[in-house]
């Protein structure tokens, strides 16, 4: 063997010594606990989202899945918890919509969604809701929007907390359609739900499933539901864009992320088992008692949808002028 034949076949031994323990590791994936790291409080949608799917993928693939809540920081406690694990596949953060507007609210950040985690799979779709106190004189979204212009800073809109889809909302909404209100978050969400059911706020974006009751005996007027679509919850509503304001569209998103540097063989797994679940009869009864659509996709799909995401929330929060202490 002359001497570039040898090295070239020491190179390809070298490199299949390499791969080998890594394909390996793969094919014994999971010997131990998967974590699931959510950046919410315990009962929040998000948390039920992952809780369904940390059942379905022990029920279906016989894995130990766990659930752990670390909420707090704008999403950064959670997103830190996971990047100080190993890229071993054995920690997921469980993401929602709020997770695009991370980079813009938190500037100084010492981390980077886009190059320290990989995308695994979307995996469900929730509606928002534009609700009212009905003491308002309004019955569309026009005319609350001629409503509130007709008595600026007068009135408020209210969220679960900084950075919820609801403030976000609330935000694009008074750049969209220039009105004058006020954003009121609140740490606990039913306090949220409460002030608005008593008047104390005007109106709010709130995730459909804990208001339908509210909205069905009349303590609360929906106005439209924010998406393209009606939604069998509320299928008496019109969708945003049948109210004539498309760009308001903004629909609410769960998924998976894992810290980059994760074997692709352990993600395509992880992706794989996750789409299996998700295609079950239990796990799709469980989505539509929640209100929202069955997911699903490749890790590049997801990767997309976060990464458009990112960029249209970045732009609200920046015109808005929104910064992490208001």
């Amino acid at each position: 063997m002359n001497r570039r034949s040898f090295l070239k076949s020491a190179a390809t031994g070298a490199g299949l010594a390499w791969l080998g323990p890594r394909m390996a590791f793969a094919q014994d994936y999971p010997s131990r606990i998967i974590r699931i790291v959510v950046s919410n409080s315990a009962s929040t949608p998000p948390d039920i989202l992952a809780r369904i799917a940390a059942n379905a993928l022990t029920d279906g693939e016989g894995w130990k899945v766990v659930v752990e809540n670390k909420p707090g920081g704008v999403q950064t406690i959670a997103i830190n918890e996971v990047l100080r694990q190993e890229a071993d596949g054995y920690t997921l953060l469980s993401v929602s919509a709020p997770i695009a507007a991370v980079p813009a609210l938190v500037p100084n950040a010492t981390f980077n969604l886009e190059t320290d985690f990989a995308p695994v799979v979307h995996f469900a779709t929730g509606y928002n809701v534009l609700v009212v106190n009905p003491k308002l004189p309004v019955h569309s979204v026009s005319e609350l929007i001629e409503f509130l212009k007709q008595n600026p800073d007068k009135h408020t809109f209210s969220s679960g907390g900084f950075g919820t889809p609801a403030h976000l909302l609330g935000e694009m909404f008074k750049l969209e359609v220039g009105v004058q209100t006020t954003h009121v978050p609140y740490a606990q969400f039913p306090q949220a739900i409460a002030d608005l059911l008593s008047g104390v706020n005007s109106y709010q974006f709130i995730t459909a499933l804990p208001v339908v009751q509210h909205i069905n005996s009349g303590a609360l007027r929906a106005l439209a539901v924010m998406s393209d679509k009606r939604i069998p919850v509320l299928k008496d509503v019109p969708t945003i864009v049948e109210a004539g304001y498309p760009k308001l569209a903004a629909e609410d998103w769960g998924g998976f992320l894992i810290k980059s540097g994760t074997p692709p063989a352990v993600i395509t797994r992880l992706n794989a088992a996750v789409n299996k679940a998700l295609k079950t009869e239990t796990v799709r009864e469980q989505l539509a008692k929640m209100g929202v659509d069955v997911g699903g996709s490749t890790p590049e799909e997801f990767g997309a949808r976060v990464r458009a995401e990112t960029l249209r929330w970045t732009k609200v929060i920046k015109d808005a002028g929104i910064k992490i202490n208001s």
